[in-house]
């Protein structure tokens, strides 16, 4: 195994001394780079992009040659296993993803596969095997899922959704409907990012994008519980290395005590938080990832300077955070301006590490 050159990511994951708080950013490869968007047009569509091991391969480099950051992320999209499952997944033109075949009935449950990552979700774990193969060590790969919560959002309501009514409904209605279909989801997940972490990934990531939205008993029960199986599934020892865990849940601050209950390494932060509270809340448990405001990359470098002091303040001394966005990086923000965030954070925090 390739030795990973600069391992601070991996370091702060694990709450070992770091000499400086790594950089990351949630969508670093995407629509904010002319760069990627050249790509991107080449392909044809984002789905192709997805599916072409190549590019996906060249647009995940794409940040990392153009800024420091201290880890790459894989290219992919969070929807994959629900299209694996044959639901019919396309993105139309400002309408963002949609399925041809929803999920409402128990006959849909039941005729759910449970994927092969090496054979429907190929071109994924190819894709992990191309980058570490091009990455050379140089920082860690980072592979991710959609949470099984968030996944059945999407495969239920059959496309983006802001009241989340046909989901609900089910979960209120049919219950154990639901359990049986998030049961069948988080097996898919773990089985997938097992086969991203056995095919090269250095830490997995579960994103929760759609937790925040349930009362706080329907959270434990059908969004934490699932995310907690999927961790109890994950194999993270390869070759005698660990791959730390990071789950994110967005809006979900009400819950970091019971997230940091569930054995992942690290929790990441969306921007309402409190990074310093929360780091109070979870003690020693797990490390924090976040959690810039997003929309701060609007304002000029010297403001962009000053955010990024008040959250490495607000974490303080030590290790264990990992600087990140509370959310993803949007498409029209200017590519100097995350460059004014990482210089901030590789200048600025230093200071927090006098014992590494």
């Amino acid at each position: 195994m390739t030795p990973i050159k600069n391992d601070l990511f991996i370091r702060a994951l694990l709450k070992q001394p770091v000499e400086r708080t790594p950089v990351w950013m949630m969508r670093q490869a995407g629509r904010y780079l002319p760069e990627y968007r050249e790509v991107r047009s080449k392909a044809g569509s984002f789905m192709q992009l997805c599916m072409n091991p190549e590019l996906a391969c060249e647009v995940t480099l794409q940040p990392l040659d153009r800024f420091n950051f201290d880890a790459a992320i894989l290219f992919s999209d969070i929807l994959t296993i629900p299209d694996a499952m044959g639901l019919g997944l396309s993105f139309a033109e400002g309408e963002g993803p949609q399925f041809a075949r929803p999920v409402r009935t128990a006959a849909d449950v039941t005729k759910l596969p449970v994927p092969d990552p090496e054979a429907e979700l190929r071109y994924v774990i190819d894709a992990v095997r191309l980058i570490k193969a091009n990455l050379q060590g140089r920082v860690p790969l980072i592979g991710f899922s959609g949470s099984p919560w968030t996944l059945a959002t999407y495969m239920v309501e059959g496309k983006s959704s802001k009241s989340f009514q046909k989901v609900k409904s089910m979960m209120f209605e049919q219950p154990l409907l639901m359990h049986q279909m998030l049961d069948k989801l988080a097996q898919s997940v773990a089985a997938y990012l097992n086969a991203q972490i056995a095919a090269g990934a250095d830490a997995v990531m579960v994103f929760d994008t759609w937790g925040g939205m349930l009362s706080h008993d329907d959270y434990l029960e059908f969004s934490l519980g699932y995310a907690q199986q999927v961790r109890q599934l994950l194999n993270t020892d390869r070759d005698g290395r660990q791959i730390p865990t990071i789950l994110f849940t967005k809006g979900g601050g009400l819950w970091l005590e019971a997230m940091a209950d569930t054995g992942y390494d690290a929790l990441g932060l969306d921007w309402q938080t409190d990074i310093g509270s929360a780091r109070a809340r979870v003690g020693d448990k797990v490390a924090l990832q976040g959690n810039m405001d997003p929309i701060t990359l609007y304002a000029q470098p010297e403001v962009i300077r000053e955010k990024v002091a008040k959250v490495l303040h607000g974490f303080g001394q030590g290790s264990g955070h990992v600087f990140n966005l509370g959310h993803g990086v949007l498409p029209d923000i200017n590519p100097e301006h995350v460059k004014a965030m990482v210089d901030a954070v590789r200048e600025l925090s230093p200071q927090y590490h006098s014992q590494a």
